[in-house]
């Protein structure tokens, strides 16, 4: 415990009174012809320095400023991943406000939840699908005064205000008056709220996780000691900001390492991204390195059976030398010399094909990480690390390292980080990361956070004797049998999905005798599977009723039984005929399982599986 106490008051000595105004002039001032943010345009990309950025983010925190924006209030974001959505969070910081990345997958409704909640006086939005979400609910938010519009801006309506106005307005009122906005930064403190984001939430309204200059500078801080990144590397930011993951690794850790950070603005082009950038690092979720598999392995497919056999043997050999480097174990020669030879023919090969030829972090969090899928990319040579954290430990408080990593765990607490097991099996954690508590839900803090400042993540879990992190599953979420076996519906829902026609799979089974699954076929990876199993062209629909394709998910269903114990085998399943999605309501914007929605929506087949 010394330890962990003496590298969390190091890294706090040297984040003390830092903020990330103060980082954001250093970097600029230090680097002030480094690439910072690139937006993709027709033919290539248009680039703002990091002196040109910081430019822009004081003349939008003097645009904040003149449309009325006061030191402590808030300014909530719905766009796409852009230049513009940095530029306006990091200016409302630089006004002295706080920033609010709202996700654009809410409703109308939870929309106004949540600008009721933070209290926001401004909003900038994207265009029309953004203002679709926000225009009938604007009555109900009196204390928001004004929109800023990157779109159209709508007519006969002095609420509205266009972007570019808005940078004139802040380009003009900055030359007028510097000083007011050098006051308005130089005010901020490390205690002061950076960001608010919320809860995507399976349940209920959404729960709002203010987070301080100092929490984020820790984690920044933690997770740069972790990853030893390089300065100057080129990564990439597609998931949306309302995550901690992104807003942490793609908007401030970059003003910590001198990036040049390249916006994705449509998944779709997610892989064309990846070749012309190759990042030196990438985070995704789970579901996102599943379609990356799939996607692959619809590909090797399509090869000649010779070519097909030739990756397989390298992808042996990777994945042994990836296995072989896991903690507290060492590569024999004859294991580092086979992953060698595979590499030089064709793992490397492989990589630079998919844009990770220059990657030296990669990671997952947010949910379960399929092993499957692990032991998948291993085999190319790369290690897919897991991470694990929430929005209210300002993202990841375990990390595995390239250096130090145990496929299957999330790691070890992050430096000065405390973790421990309740006697329920629950997972705790105290350290600099963790939020001061829920925006204006004292009851939901309390239980958040006990007297001794331990916050309760509501996982349970286990630490072995190494200090590696598992997961077993979420608690509130674990089956428990009629006959009274507890059972991780993560665990075989994991086990379901390896077979790459499955793309979404819920276990069942709360006071039932026995599990049953839903499942959905992968939308990406079954026309490509169909294809090389001599089915013609057809729907997802279609698809899912065929017998060829029933008959592969049988198998895979039996495939997943053998490696689970009696009692979690799934006993009978129902494949649907459509995808889930976060528009369709059965996913969280960060892609998990909302599994009180699937049970409502789909009781009715839950209960056919058990019917007689």
């Amino acid at each position: 415990m010394g330890e962990v106490l003496e590298v969390r008051a190091a890294i706090e000595q040297e984040i003390a009174g830092r903020t990330v105004c103060a980082q954001l002039k250093e970097t600029a001032e230090q680097n002030p012809d480094a690439p910072a943010y690139s937006d993709p345009v027709e033919g290539g990309w248009s680039t703002l320095t990091y002196a040109e950025a910081r430019q822009r983010v004081l003349e939008i925190a003097a645009g904040f400023a003149a449309l009325g924006v006061e030191p402590g209030d808030t300014v909530a974001l719905m766009m796409i991943n852009r230049s513009e959505h940095v530029l306006a969070d990091l200016g409302a910081v630089h006004a002295g406000a706080a920033s609010c990345s709202v996700y654009s997958t809410f409703a109308p409704d939870q929309v106004a939840f949540v600008a009721d909640n933070v209290g926001a006086k401004v909003a900038v939005l994207g265009g029309a699908a953004e203002l679709a979400r926000w225009e009938p609910i604007l009555g109900e938010l009196p204390r928001l005064g004004r929109i800023v519009m990157l779109g159209d801006v709508p007519a006969d309506d002095d609420r509205f205000l266009g972007w570019d106005a808005f940078l004139e307005l802040g380009r003009e009122r900055l030359a007028a008056d510097p000083a007011a906005v050098d006051a308005r930064w130089q005010a901020v403190r490390p205690d002061d709220v950076l960001t608010v984001l919320y809860t995507s939430g399976t349940t209920g309204n959404p729960k709002g996780v203010p987070l301080t200059h100092a929490n984020v500078l820790y984690e920044v801080g933690a997770t740069d000691r972790m990853t030893s990144l390089p300065t100057h590397g080129t990564q990439i930011s597609y998931l949306t900001y309302a995550h901690i993951a992104e807003r942490v690794l793609s908007l401030y850790l970059p003003l910590f390492k001198v990036s040049h950070v390249h916006f994705c603005t449509d998944l779709a082009n997610l892989g064309a991204t990846l070749g012309q950038v190759k990042p030196v690092m990438f985070f995704g979720v789970p579901r996102v390195w599943e379609k990356m598999m799939a996607r692959l392995q619809s590909l090797l497919a399509t090869q000649p059976e010779e070519q097909q056999e030739n990756v397989r043997k390298a992808m042996a050999a990777g994945l042994a030398f990836v296995e072989a480097g896991q903690h507290g174990r060492t590569a024999t020669p004859e294991v580092r010399q086979a992953y060698d030879a595979a590499d030089a023919a064709l793992l490397s090969i492989i990589r630079s094909m998919i844009g990770f030829d220059n990657a030296g972090w990669l990671a997952t969090a947010a949910a379960p990480m399929p092993i499957e899928v692990q032991r998948f990319f291993a085999g190319l040579g790369l290690k897919i690390l897991d991470v694990y954290g929430m929005t209210e430990t300002t993202g990841a408080f375990t990390a595995n390292s390239p250096e130090s990593y145990k496929l299957g765990t999330v790691g070890r607490a992050e430096p000065g980080v405390e973790v421990r097991i309740a006697e329920d099996g629950e997972i705790l954690t105290r350290s600099p990361l963790n939020t001061r508590g829920y925006l204006n839900r004292p009851e939901a803090t309390a239980e958040l956070i006990d007297p001794d400042g331990w916050l309760h993540t509501g996982d349970v879990g286990s630490v072995d004797e190494d200090g590696f992190v598992r997961i077993v599953d979420r608690k509130k979420e674990l089956i428990i049998t009629a006959g009274g076996e507890n059972i991780s519906p993560a665990n075989i829902e994991n086990h379901l999905k390896e077979h790459p026609l499955i793309g979404q799979a819920l276990a069942y089974g709360d006071g039932r005798p026995y599990p049953v699954a839903i499942l959905t076929l992968d939308g990406e990876a079954a026309p490509g599977w169909a294809q090389a199993h001599g089915i013609g062209p057809a729907t997802l629909a279609e698809l899912a009723e065929h017998p060829d394709v029933l008959k592969a998910v049988e198998a895979a269903v039996a495939a997943a039984n053998e490696k689970l114990a009696r009692v979690q085998q799934v006993k009978r399943w129902r494949l649907l005929p459509v995808e889930w999605t976060p528009e369709t309501e059965e996913l969280t914007p960060s892609l998990k399982l909302k599994r009180r929605v699937v049970h409502a929506k789909y009781a009715a087949i839950i209960d056919e599986m058990y019917a007689g």
